[in-house]
């Protein structure tokens, strides 16, 4: 059945029983693709009767279906003619993990961070209005996505506003781990609260059939309506923002879904479809761990068990493992975490430190002023958090943390590219967004025994923010120190001496000028490569004596050239009267680098040891004068 779908129109010959069928070979599909390419299994297992409700109910693409971080609509691009493409996804030129509106017509809203889709259908709603067109904007948001700030920002414009909009609240008890906070607590009480929608349907059918008697009769039936809801559910928050509350519906049984869909459809105003769901339905190993299967390598489909290549511990069991150290002996650190306590490797810190350990939700913004809180109080927080996540809380870095010149640590995971996540999800960024505020110390090791010490150096440093950024995926392999040592803030390392050209690395990049040198050695070249080590402050030694000794500079990092470590080379040169001096940028260009391997992305944009070796080559003076 499935191969005869090629679009949503397909789906509306189908009665119940066939769509329930079609649901099952959807799961046996998704299981078995994303075996091969990895991906999102869990959220999209959970997600399959929802979105053939949804097209079965709608008319996409004249209705707008937004997806709230998009990780959960691999279902929705199997149903909307992009099936044949599955065994590309996450591949480079492949299928979009995420909504990408450049391959189809009825991807209308490109995410990869949550907590955004209720902004971008309140945007839509308004402007189907001022065209006056007819269309429904139906926002599908799970339980985790709606901590964060924004949603709320948007529910409470939407219930002001009283415009046609549908949002689908995806109830699945996580987000990537279990979800926390009192918001959850309360979504709990309203899936167990049966009695509630009963019991106020009869009470208003009761009024109906009392005569009308002026104004006091109808602000009574009012007051009696609101003390029931507060009588059967404490709070009913979504009434309160002004939304028509249809729920909770169980979001694996069609019929009882696309009923409660179609009764969304025709309400007026905004609308809530409370609907639970169960991540990883269907298949039983991610039934069991939803956190693993949230996002997924290669795995053996008969036992679920994830296939791991061997090699070198990860940057970030290096940094978790090292915070974990350093917390015996210094009971001020404190860890922080926005909804991703396994992301960032902080699960074992949560369970020898629960104390210590505060998991806040999908909530960057206010991690990021917590953590400036914390610090006005003499401890030392440590915001464990994605370079892409950090940047949803730049306004708290700059007017809270930074301005204040506060002693917090950012531990910056994923910093540089990313892979299969891709454009939304490319820790690129930070050099630039961070380098720019007074205060701030930025660093980077070049492989995973530095980490280490600049772990070590940043829980020293008592004056102001400082961030180190590492890597996504395994380290260099190489031997760990058992005793931690500060390094000299600013202060960079001459790794080869050399003459004429300096490559001036940073961070991962290091390894690459590496491998560059060896290669360039055997033709009689033998330029100067430097672990930068800091982004702010530079070595200005360093530069200054390269500069009065006549060598040309390349500055080599996996970040925006735009702002970012080549970019401060540049500035510290300008500012110092050095004007005749040649220095090569290598960097990310301006664009979003799409998803692939890293190996694939880094080709792509040039930062590899043969395009780095190509670039001294030209540099270097003998090969220069002869052309």
């Amino acid at each position: 059945m499935l191969s005869d779908i090629n679009s949503p129109q397909d789906l509306k010959k189908l009665n119940v029983s066939q769509l329930n069928t079609l649901a099952e070979e959807i799961r046996e599909f998704l299981i078995e693709n994303l075996s091969v390419t990895g991906g999102h299994l869990a959220p999209n297992l959970g997600v399959v009767e929802l979105t053939l409700a949804l097209h079965y109910i709608f008319e996409s693409p004249k209705d707008k279906l937004i997806w709230d971080v998009g990780h959960q609509a691999y279902v929705h691009k199997m149903l909307t003619g992009r099936m044949d493409r599955f065994h590309t996804l996450r591949q480079y030129k492949g299928l979009c993990g995420y909504p990408k509106c450049s391959e189809s017509e009825h991807d209308v809203w490109e995410t990869g961070h949550s907590s955004t889709s209720l902004s971008a259908a309140m945007g839509m709603a308004i402007a189907r209005d001022l065209k006056r067109e007819r269309s429904k904007v139906v926002a599908i948001i799970g339980d985790g996505a709606l901590t964060g700030g924004m949603a709320f920002e948007a529910m409470n414009h939407m219930g002001h506003e009283k415009r046609d909009v549908t949002v689908i609240l995806n109830d699945n008890e996580m987000s990537i781990a279990p979800n926390v906070g009192a918001l959850h607590n309360y979504l709990g009480k309203l899936r167990t609260n049966d009695g509630y929608k009963r019991v106020k349907e009869e009470v208003e059918s009761v009024l109906k059939k009392v005569p009308a008697v002026g104004g006091t009769m109808a602000k009574l039936a009012e007051r009696l309506k609101d003390g029931l809801k507060y009588l059967m559910v404490s709070g009913i928050l979504f009434e309160e923002l002004g939304f028509t509350y249809l729920g909770p519906v169980d979001g694996h049984d069609l019929p009882t879904l696309m009923e409660a869909l179609r009764q969304a459809a025709y309400t007026k105003g905004p609308v809530l479809v409370h609907v639970i769901t169960k991540k990883g339905k269907g298949y039983t190993p991610a039934e069991a761990d939803s956190d693993v299967f949230h996002g997924v390598g290669t795995y053996k489909i008969e036992s679920g068990e994830v296939l791991k290549t061997e090699g070198p511990p990860s940057y970030t069991s290096v940094f978790a493992q090292t915070l974990e150290k350093l917390a015996e002996t210094d009971p001020r650190i404190v860890a922080i975490t926005a909804a991703m306590p396994g992301g960032t490797g902080l699960n074992r810190f949560a369970s020898k430190y629960p104390e210590r350990f505060f998991d806040v939700g999908i909530a960057e913004q206010h991690a990021t002023t917590m953590a400036a809180g914390i610090a006005t109080q003499g401890l030392k927080p440590v915001f464990a958090v994605y370079s892409t996540f950090l940047q949803r809380g730049y306004d708290q870095l700059v007017h809270d943390v930074s301005r204040q010149n506060l002693n917090v640590l950012f531990a910056i995971d994923r910093a540089g590219l990313v892979g299969a996540d891709g454009e939304t999800h490319q820790g690129v960024f930070d050099i630039a967004y961070m380098r720019s505020l007074p205060n701030m110390t930025i660093m980077m090791p070049k492989d995973e025994n530095e980490l280490q010490h600049m772990m070590y150096t940043a829980l020293q440093h008592n004056d102001g923010p400082i961030a180190v950024r590492y890597p996504r995926g395994s380290g260099e392999g190489v031997d760990l120190d058992t005793e931690y040592k500060q390094l000299p803030i600013g202060k960079a390392e001459i790794l080869r001496s050399g003459s004429h050209v300096a490559i001036l690395a940073f961070g991962n990049m290091v390894p690459t000028a590496q491998k560059a040198a060896d290669a360039l050695a055997a033709e009689g070249i033998t330029p100067m490569v430097v672990n930068a080590r800091f982004a702010k402050p530079l070595d200005e030694e360093l530069l200054f004596t390269l500069a009065r000794d006549g060598y040309t500079v390349i500055t080599l990092e996996e970040g925006a050239v735009q702002g970012g470590f080549g970019s401060a080379v540049l500035e510290c040169y300008a500012q110092a009267g050095y004007h005749d001096m040649v220095v090569e940028l290598m960097g990310i260009p301006d664009y979003y680098v799409e998803h692939g391997s890293v190996k694939e992305q880094r080709a792509e944009v040039g930062l590899t040891p043969e395009n780095l070796a190509q670039k001294v080559r030209s540099l270097w003076p003998a090969r220069r004068q002869r052309a």
